[in-house]
């Protein structure tokens, strides 16, 4: 039988999103502070998803205020840890959304012939949960990279700006980046200096990632982590400083 390592022991106690979840029931005022920490986490991404999944702002935005309403109110109470991952059950709620929103839609224009609106439940849902990981991707992305801004303006280390500089122009020589930084920090560096933060940034990055996506899990381990990484294609980001954690083991 497998034991538990000491880091799996570790992620365990990480606060997850289902933890925050279970903290959200009721109408307390904990409650309600845990029900807009979630909503304000997920936000983003429940939007890019339904933008893209109806194509039409005005009922995105719709849809988006739905899903909040529905959450404060509670009605996401009978959300099940053991049914799966965080993210699985977020996509089943947008699905029903959408599903509902659909049938609404064929109400209103019943006279119209069969198949001049699109049927949600008709969509490839390969197709679909594609669509939904790629817009759970991003936000993961997205929130990795506030995070990496905000360490920054709180330590002065610029690993930010150097990675950004990276990611616009990853073809750039050190020397190069070297004369761009220092014109953009004020202050000079070289190239040395560019790849040593550099390095420390991506590093930096990697661990800021890993702990977003950690907070999705229902039972944070490594291995759990590794496999929904490479699910939502972040591994690549995330390799070295994944088998940094797995050699703590």
């Amino acid at each position: 039988m497998k034991t538990i390592s000491h880091v799996d022991q570790r992620l365990s106690r990480i606060d997850t999103s289902w933890t925050v979840l279970v903290q959200a029931h009721g109408e307390s005022e904990d409650a309600v502070s845990a029900k807009q920490q979630l909503l304000e986490r997920y936000t983003t991404a429940v939007r890019r998803y339904l933008l893209g999944a109806v194509r039409d702002v005005e009922v995105a935005d719709e849809l988006s205020q739905e899903f909040a309403v529905r959450f404060m109110r509670g009605d996401l109470h009978r959300a099940d840890p053991a049914n799966g991952r965080f993210r699985d059950f977020v996509k089943g709620v947008l699905f029903h959304l959408i599903a509902d929103h659909h049938r609404r839609q064929k109400r209103v224009v019943a006279g119209l012939p069969d198949g001049s609106l699109a049927d949600v439940n008709a969509a490839d849902p390969a197709a679909c949960d594609r669509q939904f990981v790629e817009s759970w991707r991003e936000e993961m992305l997205d929130r990795s990279w506030l995070a990496l801004h905000r360490h920054q303006k709180e330590t002065g280390q610029a690993y930010y700006t150097v990675l950004q500089q990276r990611a616009k122009r990853p073809d750039v020589r050190s020397a190069e980046m070297a004369e761009q930084l220092s014109a953009e920090l004020g202050k000079p560096v070289n190239a040395a200096w560019v790849r040593q933060v550099l390095h420390r940034a991506r590093e930096k990055f990697a661990d800021i990632l890993m702990q977003e996506v950690l907070r999705t899990l229902r039972e944070p381990t490594v291995d759990r982590l590794e496999e929904e990484l490479i699910d939502i294609g972040l591994l690549e980001y995330c390799r070295p400083a994944l088998d940094k954690l797995r050699a703590e083991e």
